[in-house]
């Protein structure tokens, strides 16, 4: 069967779609063949509304029941857009949604302490406009089984890059960076997965402060400047960097508030400088997040080690990872903990494409009652089924 991933990560900077076949039945690895990959940028408006929306102080309701419905327009848009282009009709629709609110951990509210989530972009419009079956809001099931509802991709990371002889990190750079680790000949119950802390969250919201631009295209910017490094030692000594796995991390963390307070922890240094510091600090915390975390679990099977096959590697996709300022950075950060870096196109996936295709699979998964969530990565107490499907 054919199933469209859809994708709108934290950045909000737009909309990814991958089309994807996969076995109409069958159990164990999946296999499957990305078709197509497209990106189409929200409309600056749009983008606006969205960030606004995340502000649980000023968000009205009657905008975000409206944003619910816009989104759910725009996906649909989105995927038509796609598969007109590459000429697939498709049998199912996998929609992650735009995340406005996440609190994985439980908070007391009115008497109850809950954990939390909420992704936006009505299914019932989109399934009502491709004429096809929908899964989306993929988080709260694994977080009804006592898990943070994230992170998810580690079922694709599993299957993607699992090895008897190498053991594989693979880091998601978008807004937020998380990353999987799957130790050499690891079961998928010996997955962990967690938020490293920023990806692009903080690098962007700076250049759009000083520059009224969205990101900072290719590191230039970052590459004129020069590492605050007492900066970065002060901020990766915070709480959250050192709080165990499983974690979880948002704009609730990473998101204005946090801007402003680094850019007052800079000071009168020059533009250059804050967002080379802005750049390291992303790499360094995910440097630290595999020291601390990570590298302890990396134990090379003794059959590997003998016949010196053995390796470590990191695998990155997402935005960041167009970034070559915050790839050399952290290149240079986890060479010295015995670990290379790769890309996730070297193994046929594009690094942009990843996390569509990823919730292409799980909605393949969803359909056919099987569970997806990784409780190792999760935190929660048993395999869940995750998501809620819309019929066209």
């Amino acid at each position: 069967m054919i199933v469209a991933g859809v994708m709108s990560g934290t950045s909000a900077d737009g909309i990814n779609v991958a089309l994807v076949q996969l076995p109409a039945r069958g159990r164990g690895r999946p296999r499957y063949t990305l078709l197509a990959h497209e990106e189409y940028s929200f409309p600056a408006p749009v983008r606006r509304a969205i960030l606004e929306m995340m502000n649980a102080e000023l968000a009205r309701v009657a905008d975000l029941a409206r944003l619910n419905f816009l989104l759910g327009e725009l996906y649909a848009e989105a995927v038509a857009k796609t598969a007109r282009k590459h000429r697939v009709k498709l049998d199912l629709v996998g929609c992650h949604g735009q995340t406005l609110y996440h609190q994985g951990v439980a908070q007391r509210f009115l008497g109850r302490k809950l954990a939390v989530t909420w992704q936006t972009g009505e299914g019932a419009v989109i399934a009502a406009r491709l004429g096809v079956p929908i899964v989306s809001d993929f988080r709260p099931a694994d977080m009804a089984a006592g898990g943070k509802g994230a992170p998810l991709v580690p079922f694709l990371d599993y299957f993607l890059y699992r090895d008897q002889r190498v053991a594989r990190i693979a880091q998601n750079i978008g807004g937020i960076a998380n990353l999987t680790s799957i130790p050499a000949g690891a079961s998928l119950r010996q997955v962990l997965a967690f938020d490293t802390g920023p990806g692009n969250m903080v690098i962007d919201a700076i250049m759009e402060e000083f520059f009224g631009k969205r990101f900072d295209r290719d590191g230039r910017v970052a590459a004129s400047g020069r590492v605050l490094n007492g900066v970065v030692a002060k901020l990766v000594r915070a709480t959250f960097f050192r709080q165990k796995p499983p974690r979880t991390a948002g704009r609730e963390e990473f998101g204005r508030e946090y801007v402003g307070r680094f850019l007052q922890t800079c000071r009168s240094a020059s533009k250059p400088d804050v967002m080379a510091t802005a750049t390291a600090l992303t790499a360094r915390s995910i440097a630290d997040a595999v020291q601390r975390f990570v590298s302890p679990r990396f134990v090379v099977p003794r059959t590997a080690a003998r016949r010196k096959e053995a390796g470590r590697q990191m695998i990155v996709s997402g935005g960041g990872a167009k970034n070559p300022t915050l790839m050399t950075m952290l290149r240079d950060a986890i060479t010295p903990l015995g670990i290379g870096l790769h890309f996730s196109d070297e193994f046929g996936l594009p690094a942009e494409a990843k996390e569509a295709v990823a919730f292409a699979l799980l909605a393949h998964e969803t359909w056919h009652r099987r569970p997806s969530n990784v409780p190792s990565a999760t935190g929660a107490k048993r395999a869940a089924i995750l998501g809620k499907i819309s019929y066209a």
